[in-house]
């Protein structure tokens, strides 16, 4: 379906981004990688990918609080891989604490991280698919971009400005054959899950095994985590011709959680 298309992928040595990734790729998308490890371990997992599907992958190790690091990224991509047709932004980080001791340098980060990111990748694909006629925008949202939750205020207020910047450039975009939309999952088990069950052991004085079923799993509904793949598979639906027009939504996959 989607064999001819090159994606960039924030994020995506692990957890929701890898599964995007691998996704795609399964399509017939090329990707282009991102995020930090150990180097040895993301070649194997770039040419085991590129071996496995049959598409070309590369790696960016840039620095989604760098500007000029995400535009070098989207540039090379542009170069290498021939175009920028999906953008998936998926990159992000997490802190706990009370706002009135959260520290102002997490606050900064997260926010660069999480939200304005977004922003860079965005401003420098989008030449890249006004060029080609197409293009699909991805903002890898949560259910914090519609609704709150104590001692998270970095992390929701990044996710609720990234659902307000997706609804923007959708509709910048609206006539173009380019869609901008945002998925919106609830908890999903990804190392940044696992290392929130540590924190708010933390912060509530509780075990970490009370967190997953009295913090975590509380407000959805169906009291189980979602599976990477469920955010893969509507990733790729908005890529293929069924998503056409769906444009500025935020999509969301919480087990009921924001239906409450």
């Amino acid at each position: 379906m989607l064999k001819g298309r090159n994606a960039v992928i924030t994020g995506s040595t692990s957890g929701i981004g890898l599964g995007i990734a691998r996704a795609l790729a399964r399509e017939g998308a090329s990707v282009m990688l991102n995020g930090f490890g150990d180097a040895a371990e993301i070649e194997k997992l770039r040419a085991g990918m590129a071996s496995e599907f049959g598409v070309k992958v590369l790696h960016s190790p840039a620095d989604m609080t760098r500007p000029a690091e995400i535009r070098a990224m989207i540039a090379r991509a542009a170069k290498e891989l021939g175009s920028v047709d999906i953008l998936v932004n998926n990159a992000g980080i997490q802190f706990v604490s009370p706002v009135a001791e959260f520290p102002e340098d997490k606050w900064d980060q997260i926010i660069a991280v999480n939200m304005s990111s977004n922003f860079h990748t965005v401003k420098a694909a989008l030449p890249l698919m006004r060029a080609n006629g197409w293009g699909r925008i991805i903002n890898i949202s949560s259910a914090h971009g519609l609704v709150a939750s104590p001692f998270k205020s970095a992390y929701v207020a990044a996710k609720h400005g990234v659902n307000g910047m997706t609804k923007t450039i959708a509709l910048e975009v609206a006539r173009e054959n380019i869609t901008c939309n945002a998925i919106c999952p609830g908890y999903v088990r990804t190392p940044l899950v696992d290392k929130q069950v540590d924190d708010q052991a933390r912060v509530h004085g509780i075990p970490p095994e009370r967190v997953i079923t009295e913090v975590i799993l509380k407000p959805q509904p169906t009291q189980r985590f979602v599976e990477i793949d469920e955010v893969a598979g509507i990733a790729v639906f908005l890529c293929s011709p069924a998503g056409m027009s769906i444009n500025g939504a935020a999509l969301s996959m919480d087990g009921g959680w924001t239906a409450t």
